[in-house]
């Protein structure tokens, strides 16, 4: 597999909030992240945009996200 990052990924397990709109938060886990996007853990990605802000716990740092991909229960997003 070709690695498309263009800035390695380190391990993490922090928490975060989804956020979009009116909607409530949206919890994940934050499984790792680098300077340019994150690999997020969701119960259900269901609804859940292509933008949205993601709000890292316990920094409370707010990043703008674009979800590059995703699977049963993880999105992988590009920050903006």
């Amino acid at each position: 597999m070709i690695e498309r990052r263009h800035s390695p990924r380190l391990r993490t397990f922090k928490g975060g909030s989804i956020l979009f709109g009116t909607a409530p938060p949206v919890v994940c886990m934050i499984r790792n992240m680098s300077d340019a996007g994150a690999a997020l853990d969701v119960d259900n990605p269901a609804g859940i945009p292509d933008t949205f802000a993601l709000l890292i716990k316990p920094e409370f740092l707010k990043r703008n996200c674009q979800v590059m991909w995703r699977s049963a229960k993880r999105l992988g997003v590009q920050f903006l």
